[in-house]
C-alpha cells in the first residue's frame, strides 16, 4: 500500500553544501561516483519521505539515516504538525561527531 501522505523534505544549507561536495569529491575519485552517491542520498530520502520514524531518534530530537556504500549520515529532524523533514547535515562519519548537530544559541 503506498501512503499517499509522505512528508516534504528540506535541506538546510549547511546540508546542501556538504552533499554537493561530497559529490564533486566522488566524481573527481572516479566517473560516475558522484551520482551513484547522490542516487543513494535520493533513495534513502524516499525512505524518509515515506516514513520518517523507521529510524530511531539519535541527539535530542534528531534523527540519523545512514547510508550503505558511503561513509554519510544524513542527519534530519521531523516537523509532524507540518509533515516535513528538515535534513540539517550530510555528515561523513570519519569527521569529528562533536560537530554532527547545530549548535545551541541558547546559553
Amino acid at each position: 500500500m503506498v501512503n499517499k501522505s509522505n512528508y516534504s523534505i528540506h535541506f538546510s544549507s549547511r546540508a546542501d553544501k556538504e552533499l554537493k561536495v561530497a559529490y564533486s569529491w566522488y566524481e573527481e575519485q572516479q566517473k560516475d561516483l558522484g551520482n551513484r552517491f547522490i542516487n543513494e542520498v535520493g533513495n534513502k530520502i524516499q525512505t524518509i519521505e515515506q516514513n520518517p520514524e523507521i529510524f530511531s531518534v539519535k541527539y535530542k530530537l534528531y534523527r540519523e539515516a545512514g547510508l550503505s556504500s558511503f561513509p554519510f549520515l544524513l542527519v534530519y529532524r521531523i516537523n509532524k504538525r507540518k509533515r516535513s523533514v528538515r535534513i540539517i547535515s550530510v555528515f561523513h562519519t570519519a569527521l569529528n561527531s562533536k560537530n554532527k548537530y547545530p549548535v545551541s544559541r541558547i546559553s
